[in-house]
């Protein structure tokens, strides 16, 4: 164990150097910190378990031809997985390993027969593999498996009585879930006929347990190195299944009837019909739980949306109020509007007086139990044309629709608008909105550009391109136009947010912290402006501090509100190792967010060397986005620490998994590279 300590801490070393440079974001939630063991949901719960693994592969009295090249590596795969606490949930000391030479009649029997009825009790779970061969005894032609000392003279004195492993596991041995998982007819040892009785004997052992073998009669049970690397297919399966691949009901629960059905089926389809495992299911329970996978838990849906209030202002009398396009009502000076039960997200405003100018429509915020005061101003006499507001207004109540069909439509009408007036600065901007919803962003720019070059003053368009340009990549154009809107206004809120997200990306974290910091002290209830603080102080090694930002921002975002995706339009994750964008209207924003905060909590402690929360945090991560390899990498390397603090074999299974994940999402990552180390690593210590 200790030369698995020493070379791992130095490949975690190396990680941490390269990380530093490329670490960016990734989410959480309000929840508290969970340092105990996840529990399975539905009020399942984990029994007390015992497991004995066999395999056995190169045979002392067997010939060459005989020898089975991956029985061993097959049962070190199903002792990895049994043990992890992302897997079977079996504890390490009940968990009994005979591979090799250590797989002979006496220990097999000392264990079947001795430890596990002494250990086991009755409501417990016991578990039996064997991966090796079986043999029929010719003069009685009762079935045999082949411990490693088996001699093929005199196979009823040195072989394990199927007879006998029946009657210990069904009436010794005291559980409530007993499973008993074989792979033990390969070719090249005996006869098709030979393995008919071999299969039947299996199945017939006892009616009280699971009982899956590798292949049904007078088939042969195929392993090869194309099956992860070398094993046999029947085990690489169960496996995979146990890892979470078979959790067909997405419960993060791996049934027997859900393994039983994964490998039988995926069996099939890998050996093109010519192995087909078989399963007794005897008087089983078919919801007994075989793995529990806490990354893999359903993050649940999205609260319903927190609503907020907006008290509406006016420096003038008999000011219509309309929101989303709808008439709110009529104010006047002094007189506010008090509008409750607003869904949180953004929400277009617009004032208007006959003979002036009206005031918007603009985007403004409602935050999630929060009362707002939004003030309209009119002051300016009218001077735009009916030709130019018809259209106009048309358009904005399509807009207002939020969906591809009334975007289309409300292009004609603002382009009407601006044909009318050209100097319509408003047409401008939700011209160029409309062409950033549907993608067309070339178009867009130039839009947005046009209502600038009309009103350098116009602070919403500056903040809107500047968010835009984000996307695009063009950061550096990004921060001059939200400068210029900071100098315009200093108290600017939405700029200095999306500039502190800019300036994260460009890595100048000092100013990006000091951009938030301001916008929160002018909004401290707009959540994503906590979550880019939280992403800066992260990456300028402030992790307690980012821990208390990534939290904020989960309290304040516990809502779900398609509305609240065109306030911060794009979601610019961008996973360490791994540049990625997504777009609002081609992701669930939420979902995404809080996946990404949860990782950012889950780095940040893992820094601190607090690993239980570490582990829970990218767990939950992961319930978001399974499929995030940098999570599955940090988690790896949390586990990993872990098992080094407290010299647990269970969690370096549980890090070996996840590193594998790494492999199986992205083997070209530079993080792949120490996630294939430590594995080797790993395996050797766990041999």
């Amino acid at each position: 164990m200790r030369r698995l300590t020493l070379f791992t801490l130095a490949a975690f070393a190396l990680c941490a150097q390269q990380s530093q440079k490329k670490e960016r974001d990734l989410k959480f939630e309000k929840d508290p910190v969970v340092t105990e063991p996840v529990q399975p949901p539905g009020g399942k719960a984990i029994p007390r378990s015992y497991a004995l693994v066999v395999g056995v592969g190169d045979y002392k009295n067997l010939p060459a031809a005989a020898k089975l090249a991956f029985a061993e590596r097959d049962a070190e795969a199903i002792y990895s997985i049994l043990i992890s606490p992302e897997g079977g949930n079996f504890r390490a000391e009940n968990v009994r390993k005979l591979t090799g030479p250590k797989a002979t009649l006496a220990n097999m029997k000392k264990e079947l027969e001795t430890w596990l009825p002494a250990s086991a009790k009755a409501d417990d779970r016991v578990l039996v593999y064997f991966a090796g061969h079986g043999f029929v005894d010719p003069k009685t032609g009762k079935a045999y498996l082949a411990p490693y000392d088996l001699e093929p003279a005199n196979i009823a004195a040195t072989g394990y009585s199927m007879e006998q492993l029946g009657k210990v596991i069904g009436g010794a041995v005291q559980a409530k879930w007993k499973v008993l998982l074989t792979d033990s007819c390969h070719s090249g040892a005996i006869t098709p006929e030979q393995g008919e009785i071999v299969n039947r004997s299996l199945l017939e052992l006892n009616r009280s347990m699971f009982s899956m073998t590798a292949s049904r009669a007078r088939e042969r049970s195929f392993e090869s190195k194309d099956w992860g690397g070398g094993h046999g297919i029947f085990t690489y399966y169960v496996v995979r299944g146990m890892e979470g691949y078979a959790d067909e009901n997405k419960d993060s629960i791996v049934t027997a009837d859900e393994l039983a059905e994964y490998v039988r089926r995926n069996v099939r389809e890998a050996s093109k019909g010519q192995q087909n495992p078989t399963v007794d299911k005897g008087n089983f329970d078919p919801q007994m739980l075989l793995a529990f996978l806490p990354s893999r838990l359903s993050p649940g849906e999205a609260p319903a949306p927190k609503f907020g209030t907006w008290v509406i202002e006016a420096n003038m009398d008999n000011v219509e109020v309309f929101v989303d396009g709808v008439s709110k009502g009529v104010i006047g000076k002094g007189t506010p509007l008090r509008l409750p039960g607003l869904p949180p997200g953004v929400h277009t405003i617009r004032g208007v007086r006959m003979g002036y100018e009206p005031d918007g429509p603009r985007e403004e915020t409602v935050y999630p139990g929060q009362e707002s005061t939004i003030s309209i101003k009119i002051s300016i006499p009218r001077r735009r044309t009916r030709a130019a507001l018809e259209p106009f207004e048309k358009g904005i109540d399509l807009y207002n629709k939020g969906n591809k069909e009334a975007y289309t439509k409300a292009l004609a009408e603002f382009r009407a608008a601006i044909a009318a007036d050209p100097k319509f600065s408003q047409a401008w901007l939700y011209l160029a909105r409309v062409q950033r919803d549907l993608f067309q962003m070339e178009e867009s720019e130039k839009s947005f550009r046009k209502a600038i070059e009309i009103d350098p003053d116009y602070l919403e368009a500056r903040a809107n391109f500047g968010g835009m340009l984000l996307d695009n990549g063009s950061v550096d154009e990004s921060i001059r136009q939200l400068n210029a809107a900071v100098q315009r206004d200093p108290n600017h809120a939405l700029s200095l947010s999306l500039l502190a997200q800019a300036l994260r990306m460009k890595e100048l974290y000092a100013d990006s912290i000091e951009s938030a910091q301001k916008a929160i002290k002018l909004n401290p209830r707009n959540a994503e402006t906590h979550f880019w603080l939280a992403e800066s102080l992260r990456m300028s090694t402030k992790y307690a501090e980012g821990v208390s930002e990534y939290q904020q921002y989960l309290q304040l975002s516990d809502f779900d509100s398609k509305l609240a995706g065109k306030m911060n339009y794009y979601v610019l994750g961008y996973l360490a190792g791994i540049g990625r964008k997504k777009r609002a209207a081609q992701r669930d924003v939420w979902s995404d967010m809080r996946s990404l905060a949860y990782f950012g909590l889950c780095d940040c402690e893992r820094k601190r060397e607090r690993y239980d929360e570490a582990i829970a945090y990218c767990q939950r991560s992961l319930r978001y986005d399974g499929q995030e390899p940098y999570v599955h990498y940090v988690l790896g390397l949390s586990y990993a620490r872990r098992a080094q603090k407290l010299q647990s074999v269970e969690q370096f299974a549980a890090a070996r998994s996840h590193f594998q994940k790494v492999l199986d999402i992205n083997p070209d990552l530079a993080e792949a590279d120490f996630a294939r180390k430590n594995i080797q690593s790993i395996d050797a210590a766990l041999r």
